[in-house]
């Protein structure tokens, strides 16, 4: 069974071809970059046509890398990021650039709304109850997609009053594949308007009310591993494919990286470090923490759920490192050749030749710190403000004491993020780490170190979310039984166990890490706000 995978990510696509038989294997992968446009305003704003652009020439590349034929596909499905909101009129066609999940210009529809009356955590307390009861969570950020939807509503109403649907980022695709307007329950939770009491599982009219959401806007929501649609002609003919192609629901990234990773037990905790970061763990059960801003997405399997707490930057503090301290324009470089253009180096990429580089760092990073928050934050704290810094930097500071501290201070997060949910359910000792970030064994063990768990990677570490995705398709295709059988396809690759004495020098460091935020709150609002 060959079956392409969509995963859409924040500054571009990755399409992957998989055969699965009775192994599963990732035949081929194609990338390709599109925009982020980031307004000064604190808008976040994406191109449909650049998503679409980036979806046809990649599927076109496959064809012409392996021997395997358009006509040969059985299925497509779909990971993408998620919380964005596409509006679209009832031919499917976007009304205005998306708004990413980045996107944070909606402070004063939130404020207006939320921030009225008493407050918990920052939120009228009788609508902040209300959400909680009928959804188990609640719209207290305001990068969240109500918030988005509210600020067209007053921003562009000429605009608002076109729309025929509110869709997220793979909904938009799926729609432009199929011409069907869908969601998938996890993009629906992920609106906090989706009724999940026992019995419901249905848009809350009641939300929908107090938030001044047009239920008609709202589309119909499917499971995850549901049939959405067949590829159009016109889809086909663009993509390269052959029309009537069985098109997948698929999930967010939140769902589906948990499942390329092999973590569909209850009690699974897995971390993922891309673009963004989070930590999730497997529940049997919806459990929110609205202090923490951690809350349980649906999962792919009815009953369970996953808990997620999410930063921002987590990567893309790496890729800030590359382009300013190691290839910054002033020409410096680690070493007398250029490891951008060199042919001749030892080290498969730049982020390779980082990761040796401050090998040679002991832990702690000649105690400089730095705080990942390059957008703003969302868990343990709710802050757009709050920003990246160096701090403890001293004489004998070199460049690669500040890039190993970046490093670092991702990770002491990810320990935050890890901790916060200690608080309210029982996290694994062994953790599954996916994404870019744990393509290096470095990174590996000094988050091993960092939290004191075993760290586990799989094959397609960069490629779980396309991996669940596939997974799914498999399953609503009936080739695999159930999703029980996910887990047989997803074996170990490397495990890391933590160094207990190193531990001890980040606990110190660590302690000072949490600290940044509370001495620094207002400085932050006085600079950013």
């Amino acid at each position: 069974m060959y079956l392409i995978a969509y995963d859409i990510g924040t500054t571009g696509v990755k399409t992957c071809l998989f055969n699965i038989g009775e192994t599963l294997k990732m035949v081929a992968g194609e990338y390709e970059v599109y925009g982020l446009y980031i307004l000064e305003n604190g808008g976040a704003e994406q191109d449909t046509e650049e998503w679409w652009s980036a979806m046809c020439s990649t599927t076109r590349r496959l064809f012409e890398k392996t021997d395997i034929r358009p006509e040969q596909i059985d299925g497509i499905s779909f990971c993408s990021q998620m919380q964005g909101l596409v509006l679209v009129d009832d031919k499917g066609n976007a009304l205005r650039r998306p708004m990413s999940y980045m996107d944070q210009r909606a402070t004063s529809e939130m404020k207006e709304c939320m921030g009225r009356g008493l407050t918990v955590s920052g939120a009228n307390a009788l609508k902040l109850i209300k959400s909680l009861t009928i959804t188990r969570a609640a719209p207290t950020s305001v990068k969240d997609p109500i918030w988005k939807y509210k600020w067209v509503q007053n921003n562009e109403p000429e605009i608002f009053s076109k729309v025929h649907k509110w869709l997220d980022v793979k909904e938009y695709l799926i729609c432009r594949c199929t011409g069907q307007f869908v969601m998938t329950k996890d993009s629906a939770y992920a609106t906090f308007l989706y009724d999940t009491r026992p019995g419901k599982w249905c848009w809350s009219k009641a939300l929908c009310k107090m938030y001044g959401i047009y239920p008609e806007h709202l589309p119909k929501v499917i499971d995850c591993s549901d049939q959405a649609g067949v590829l159009t002609e016109k889809a086909a003919h663009d993509l390269g494919l052959k029309p009537g192609i069985p098109v997948y629901g698929g999930g967010g990234d939140a769902t589906l990286i948990g499942v390329g990773a092999g973590c569909i037990n209850v009690g699974d905790t897995y971390i993922y470090c891309g673009t963004s970061g989070w930590v999730g763990t497997v529940l049997d059960k919806q459990v929110v923490d609205v202090f923490a801003k951690i809350a349980s997405i649906i999962g792919v399997e009815t009953g369970k759920y996953n808990y997620f707490a999410e930063m921002e930057t987590a990567g893309k503090c790496f890729e800030w490192v590359k382009d300013h301290l190691v290839l910054d324009e002033i020409g410096v470089y680690l070493k007398k050749i250029h490891v951008a253009e060199s042919k001749e180096s030892l080290y498969e990429s730049l982020y390779d030749y980082m990761s040796e580089t401050i090998s040679k760092i002991g832990p702690g990073a000649g105690g400089v710190i730095f705080t990942p928050w390059l957008h703003g934050n969302r868990c343990p704290f709710e802050d757009p403000n709050a920003s990246g810094m160096f701090f403890n930097i001293k004489l004998e500071t070199g460049k690669t004491e500040l890039i190993r501290a970046v490093l670092e201070g991702i990770c002491y997060h990810l320990r935050w993020m890890l901790e916060s949910q200690e608080k309210k359910v029982r996290t694994s000792n062994t953790i599954r780490f996916v994404g870019g970030g744990a393509l290096s064994a470095v990174t590996c063990q000094i988050l091993s170190d960092i939290t004191g768990r075993v760290i586990e990677t799989v094959e397609a570490s960069k490629d779980v979310g396309a991996v669940g995705a596939a997974m799914l398709a498999a399953v609503g295709s009936g080739k695999l039984p159930g999703m029980s059988a996910i887990k047989d396809f997803i074996p170990v690759k490397q495990r890391y166990e933590p160094d207990l004495e190193k531990k001890k020098i980040y606990d110190k460091n660590y302690e000072v890490y949490k600290r940044l935020y509370k001495t620094n709150k207002k400085s932050f609002a006085m600079l950013n706000g």
